[in-house]
């Protein structure tokens, strides 16, 4: 599996920036999985950002982002964009796509945590001053 990511660069607080993740040899044989969005600025944990249920397009956000991001797919094409509006400086850093097995958490099908996803792309880097 090899998720490749695009669309960083700079761009100053309250403006836009859309991020694609390209996936491909994508092996999972289950009906349904999660992709997701991680932020990681320097000295900080990876935190999640975005998360989607496919193939049914239930999305998932963390609180800091809802309302200014979104996350979507274009299944034909493989591919998972984050469309990033409204960016704030704090928002700068290393911004990974991941896939991963999708399951019931009692409210969800998937969980803004970085554990739960087993393929990572090499990310992209978004700063925002």
């Amino acid at each position: 599996v090899q998720l490749v990511e695009s669309g960083g660069g700079s761009a100053q607080a309250g403006g836009s920036l859309r991020l694609s993740c390209q996936a491909s040899g994508y092996g999972y044989t289950a009906s349904s999985y999660c992709m997701g969005w991680f932020r990681q600025a320097p000295g900080k944990e990876r935190e999640g950002v975005a998360a989607i249920y496919l193939p049914y397009g239930r999305s998932y956000y963390a609180d800091s982002v809802k309302g200014r991001f979104t996350i979507s797919e274009d299944i034909a094409k493989n591919t998972v964009y984050l469309q990033m509006n409204s960016l704030k400086p704090g928002e700068t850093g290393t911004y990974y796509c991941a896939a991963g097995p999708a399951s019931w958490y009692g409210g969800s099908w998937c969980r803004l945590s970085p554990g739960d996803f087993s393929y990572w792309g090499q990310g992209t880097q978004v700063t925002v001053s």
